[in-house]
């Protein structure tokens, strides 16, 4: 008889108390089930379950291995469900969480062609400044930037993103440019109020020391994009990444503020719940944004 239907069978009259209710379970005669732990015992030469007029109950040594055969069993039936799922075409509701600015700039724009690819797939992508918690929460996924704070989560990396201090021509003529880290403390800084540090800006003198300035103060946005454009405007210095303030740079709306400081980077990953296999949406869509940023980052966006 088949290995894997004797231990289903065993496990299931541990699981319902009885060869009966195993029966019916199974979707297969009493005598079926009896005579699959029947050859089960025979085969190990074992007793495994205690069988009276109005119970049964596995063994000392039935019970040991009931824990192992159920985790065989289990392990089985999620080999089967991987394979149907891997054959299955993505499909379903696909909930994202992303950065506003991120969201807005760099997902947004492809979207059109993920949809258009995967027309059985539709798409909700929430944009928020917030960290939010992908199970609890009911997301899929989401895009993250800089260090991954949640080890439990499987992440893959999309690309990079540079982070530097940057403010408008105007603002340097107005207030000068500062040389090094110290001089900070005489400037206007704008603070991003959803930073993961707080109110810190890390930072890498060109030793390699790493240093800490504080910046709240002259203005606290809680959007990046808001944030650039108070840089434009002139109100102060910021501290943002490659991906918003690039096309400002290329337009000379924006310079680098101390350009001898080691540049910073944060990778940008696409991150998901943990488990055996990855849904065939998330994955597929995954995919494709390794694809579309293929060419994205540090400085190129």
């Amino acid at each position: 008889m088949d290995r894997l239907t004797e231990m289903e069978a065993f496990a299931t009259v541990v699981d319902q108390g009885g060869f009966t209710d195993a029966a019916k379970k199974m979707g297969i005669s009493k005598s079926a089930v009896s005579k699959h732990v029947s050859s089960l015992e025979a085969r190990l030469g074992a007793r495994l379950l205690n069988r009276t007029t109005r119970r049964v109950s596995p063994t000392e040594i039935g019970l040991a291995y009931y824990d192992r055969a159920r985790r065989v069993l289990n392990d089985a039936g999620e080999a089967d469900a991987l394979v149907t799922s891997m054959q299955s075409a993505p499909s379903g509701l696909l909930r994202i969480s992303v950065a506003t600015d991120f969201g807005v700039n760099h997902l947004s724009p492809v979207l059109g062609e993920f949809l258009a690819e995967f027309p059985d797939i539709t798409v909700n992508m929430v944009l928020n400044n917030r960290y939010v918690e992908l199970i609890s929460e009911g997301f899929d996924m989401a895009v993250r930037i800089g260090e991954l704070e949640d080890s439990t989560l499987r992440a893959r990396k999309l690309t990079e993103t540079t982070k530097r201090m940057i403010a408008s021509p105007s603002y340097f003529q107005k207030y000068g440019r500062p040389s090094r880290i110290d001089d900070l403390n005489e400037h206007k800084l704008l603070h991003y109020s959803n930073q993961a540090s707080g109110n810190v800006w890390k930072l890498t003198a060109p030793s390699g020391e790493k240093r800490q300035v504080r910046t709240a103060g002259w203005l606290t946005v809680n959007d990046g994009q808001s944030l650039l454009n108070a840089c434009i405007a002139g109100l102060g210095i910021a501290y943002l990444p490659s991906y918003l303030y690039h096309d400002a740079m290329e337009q000379g709306l924006v310079e680098d503020a101390i350009p001898d400081l080691p540049m910073e980077m944060q990778g940008v990953y696409a991150v998901y719940p943990p488990g055996r296999f990855t849904q065939p949406k998330v994955r597929a869509f995954i995919d494709f944004l390794v694809h579309a940023f293929a060419e994205k980052g540090p400085q190129k966006w």
